[in-house]
């Protein structure tokens, strides 16, 4: 599990060494999509105090973008800005949470059954495969506990989210996804804190395996029940995530 997710939250300057930007991009979002990549993977835990000036070093920028990236985090939920104080990392709300897995369930199965209703797409299950091998390849790596190390969790979500993101393209719905990660950053960080758990990744990998063989064989029914058993895994284990992790979460 997140080491940083049930210990005091590490100085800014240890989790963020200098960073190099893309000079040719504008520097506000590439700060914000680091940030909150590091916020949603756990890195940057609940209650992390973001300084502006520290943030502004490791970034080698001025502190205007950097203040320009929090407001955008404030904007999902992610930080809490403190007017002439400070700025610090959020702890998981579970309403969030709940209102972007039905936002995500109600997409996602009207997605999964017109693709498995429709016409069989080659591009779309070559996409869905590599995904789902790239997930394979990782869970080989568990340890004896069968748990993975928090580089390789990394890399399975990424995959994971691959694997759903390939099924919007395929409708010509990338506008959606673009929503749907702008609103999921709470679950997101609900799912990190779950899939340590043992078994947990295999589960995933299981549940991801019947909704693209659904999918490439036609059946609209099944693939909607396993994409429906897949995304209400982690609302399941609310109150044993709670528990585990009391200082993370809040509603």
């Amino acid at each position: 599990m997140p080491k940083s997710a049930k210990s005091v939250p590490r100085q800014l300057p240890a989790i963020l060494p200098r960073i190099t930007l893309d000079r040719a991009r504008h520097a506000a979002p590439q700060v914000f999509e680091q940030l909150r990549a590091r916020i949603v993977s756990m890195a940057l835990a609940p209650g992390t105090m973001l300084v502006r000036s520290e943030l502004a070093e490791a970034f080698g920028l001025s502190q205007t973008p950097i203040r320009d990236a929090l407001m955008k985090l404030g904007e999902e939920g992610l930080v809490q800005i403190f007017a002439q104080h400070a700025t610090v990392v959020s702890r998981i709300d579970l309403g969030a949470a709940r209102q972007a897995h039905v936002l995500r369930l109600a997409l996602e199965l009207e997605i999964v059954e017109r693709l498995a209703g429709g016409e069989a797409d080659a591009a779309l299950e070559a996409r869905l495969a590599d995904a789902l091998a790239r997930q394979r390849t990782l869970l080989t790596r568990q340890d004896a506990a069968g748990l993975l190390a928090d580089a390789d969790c990394a890399a399975f979500i990424e995959a994971d989210q691959a694997f759903h993101q390939a099924m919007y393209v395929a409708l010509g719905l990338e506008g959606l996804w673009a929503l749907v990660r702008r609103q999921s950053g709470h679950i997101d960080r609900l799912r990190r804190l779950h899939l340590p758990e043992a078994g947990k990744a295999a589960s995933v990998l299981r549940q991801h395996e019947a909704v693209a063989e659904a999918i490439a064989r036609r059946d609209p029914t099944a693939a909607r029940a396993a994409l429906r058993e897949h995304l209400s895994g982690t609302l399941g284990r609310i109150d044993e995530i709670r528990r585990l992790y009391p200082e993370s979460v809040t509603g």
